[in-house]
C-alpha cells in the first residue's frame, strides 16, 4: 500500500487531485480543514492522528510532528527498512503540502501576537523532510503542479527526475517562506533590516548579458519582469533595462505621455492629446538617437501609432493595451517585441556591489516649489519646470534637461560636469530654447550651468537647491532675469 499525506492551506485542485490518487491505489493521510474538504468530497481518507496514535493537540501545533510521519518522509527505502518495521513506520511516498500564508496574513496588518499564529512549523518541517529523501518520496507545494503529479501517475507514477524538480521546488518555497517571516520579524523597528534576504522565481535565460560575452538571466514573475512579448524576439538583457527606465517614466504623467529610451536614458519625452501626437512629438526630440530604442506609452495603442512605429526602427514597444488593428500592422516588424504592461510592482531598489548588496527605497516625497528668485515663474514657465524636473528624476546624473509644458527639448545625461551636461542639452536641441525652462537633478554648486543656459534663451530654472553657493546662484539668476525654483528634493540617479 502506497500512502500519501495531504495538508494543503490553499485547497485549490485537491479533490481531483485526491480521487486521482485513490484511483492509483494510495492510502491518503489528512487531517484538520484538509481532511474536512476530503470528508466533504467523499474522499476516503485516514486521520494522521489515527496514523501517528498520537491526538492533536496545542490548538493544531502539533499534529504532524511524529516519527510515524518524518520516518516516513525520511526512511530510505533498502537502507531503513528493517527500523522501520520495528517502530510500525509506514512509508510516505507522495507528500502534498503548501504553507500557511503568512505574507498574505502580514499584509492584512495583523499584530505579532496574531501574526505568529501563521508561521507555519509542521508544513515546512514535512517539506524539507521529504525533499531531502527525493530518490523514493515526491513533494508537491503548489496547485500547479497536479496536473503533472496526475499524468505521472497515468504512467506508473514520478521519475526519480522528477522527484528531484519538485524536491528543488521544494526548497526554493521553504527558503522563500523563511525569508518572508525573517524579513518581516528583522523591519519591526523600522526601515530595512539587518539581514536581507530575497528570492526571485520564473529565471529564464536570456541569450547572453550587456554583451556577448556574457551569461544572463532574468527573474520575476510579475510586472516588468514577468512580462512576455506578445510578438517579436526575446527580450534581452539591455531590453529589460531600458523598458523598465521607459516604463518608470512614463508613468509620472498622467496626461497621455510617451517616452522614447536609449542606452537607459530618455532621449525623447513628450505629452499629447492623442498617443500618435505624443510618440511622434516624443521620437523628434532627438529622432536620430530614438532609432532603435525602446518606446513606453501610458495610453493604449492604437492604428496610428502602429503606423508611425512601422515607419522606422524600433526594439521595444510597450503600452497598457494594443487593438486589434494595431497589433494586425505591427505584425509584419516580425524583431519588434511588443509589450503589455500592467501596474507597476512596488518593492526595494536592489542592486550588487563587490561582495554585497546595496538596497534602496523610494517613499513618494512630495517637492517643495519655493520661488527663491525676485521674478516667480510665469504658468507658462512652471508647465516647462514641472515637467523637465520629471524627466530629469530619470536620468541619469549629472542631468540637465530643457522642457517646454508639453515636450522635452533637450537632455543632458550622465556628465561629470553639470555645466558639460547643460551643453549637451543645448547641442541636442532641435529648435530654439527661448523661453524654455531648465531642470537640473541635483543643486547647481556654482552660477556657470544657470547662465549657460540663459544664454540658450533660457527663462526658468527648477532645482532642489542646497549648496553652499545658493546665494551667488540666486543672484546670477536675477542678474538674468531668470525664475528660479527650489524644490528641496534631489534626483541623483547613478
Amino acid at each position: 500500500m502506497r500512502f500519501a499525506l495531504l495538508s494543503v492551506w490553499d485547497k485549490e485542485g485537491l479533490v481531483p487531485l485526491a480521487g486521482a490518487l485513490v484511483e492509483h491505489g494510495y492510502r491518503l493521510l489528512s487531517s484538520g480543514g484538509t481532511g474536512k474538504a476530503l470528508a466533504d468530497a467523499g474522499v476516503p481518507f485516514v486521520e494522521v492522528s489515527a496514523h501517528t496514535g498520537s491526538p492533536e493537540m496545542m490548538d493544531g501545533r502539533v499534529k504532524t510532528l511524529h516519527p510515524r510521519i518524518h520516518g516516513g518522509l525520511l526512511g530510505r527505502r533498502g537502507i531503513d527498512d528493517q527500523v522501520m518495521a520495528d517502530q510500525g513506520i509506514e512509508p510516505i511516498d507522495l507528500l502534498v503540502v503548501n504553507l500557511y500564508p503568512f505574507e498574505a496574513m502580514r499584509d492584512k496588518g495583523l499584530s505579532l501576537p496574531e501574526l505568529v499564529e501563521y508561521i507555519d512549523i509542521g508544513g515546512p518541517a514535512m517539506i524539507r523532510a521529504g525533499a531531502k529523501n527525493y530518490h523514493d518520496v515526491g513533494v508537491v507545494v503548489d496547485p500547479a503542479q497536479y496536473s503533472m503529479v496526475i499524468a505521472a501517475l497515468e504512467r506508473g507514477g514520478l521519475s526519480e527526475e522528477e522527484r528531484f524538480s519538485l524536491a528543488r521546488t521544494a526548497f526554493a518555497h521553504t527558503a522563500a517562506y523563511d525569508a518572508a517571516i525573517s524579513n518581516h520579524l528583522h523591519a519591526l523597528d523600522g526601515g530595512l533590516p539587518s539581514v536581507y534576504s530575497r528570492q526571485w522565481t520564473n529565471g529564464r535565460p536570456l541569450r547572453y548579458g550587456e554583451n556577448p560575452h556574457q551569461t544572463a538571466a532574468v527573474y520575476g514573475d510579475r510586472g516588468i519582469a514577468g512580462a512576455e512579448p506578445l510578438q517579436g524576439r526575446e527580450m534581452s538583457y539591455n531590453n529589460y533595462l531600458d523598458l523598465d527606465a521607459a516604463v518608470r517614466l512614463v508613468a509620472e504623467f498622467q496626461e497621455c505621455a510617451a517616452v522614447v529610451v536609449k542606452h537607459n536614458n530618455p532621449c525623447g519625452v513628450a505629452a499629447g492629446t492623442t498617443p500618435v501626437e505624443a510618440y511622434v512629438t516624443a521620437r523628434e526630440v532627438d529622432p536620430v538617437s530614438a532609432y532603435g530604442g525602446v518606446v513606453a506609452l501610458n495610453r493604449p495603442v492604437d492604428a496610428d501609432v502602429s503606423r508611425e512605429i512601422a515607419s522606422t526602427f524600433v526594439e521595444v514597444l510597450a503600452a497598457p493595451g494594443f487593438s486589434d488593428e494595431a497589433l494586425a500592422l505591427l505584425a509584419p516588424k516580425t524583431n519588434l517585441r511588443v509589450i503589455q504592461t500592467g501596474d507597476r510592482v512596488s518593492g526595494d531598489e536592489v542592486r550588487t556591489i563587490d561582495g554585497g548588496v546595496l538596497v534602496q527605497r523610494s517613499p513618494v516625497t512630495p517637492e517643495g516649489w519655493r520661488v527663491v528668485t525676485k521674478r516667480a515663474p510665469t504658468p507658462a514657465e512652471e508647465a516647462s519646470l514641472r515637467f523637465g524636473i520629471r524627466v530629469a528624476a530619470h536620468t541619469k546624473s549629472n542631468a540637465i534637461v530643457f522642457a517646454n509644458g508639453r515636450q522635452a527639448l533637450g537632455i543632458g545625461a550622465g556628465q561629470m560636469s553639470r555645466v558639460d551636461a547643460a551643453r549637451i542639452a543645448i547641442e541636442k536641441a532641435r529648435q530654439p530654447l527661448a523661453g524654455s525652462g531648465v531642470a537640473s537633478d541635483a543643486f547647481l554648486p556654482f552660477p556657470d550651468t544657470l547662465e549657460v543656459a540663459a544664454e540658450a534663451g533660457a527663462t526658468a530654472l527648477v532645482q532642489p537647491g542646497g549648496s553652499i553657493r545658493d546665494d551667488e546662484v540666486i543672484a546670477a539668476a536675477d542678474r538674468l532675469g531668470v525664475a528660479m525654483v527650489f524644490t528641496g528634493v534631489r534626483h541623483f540617479r547613478h
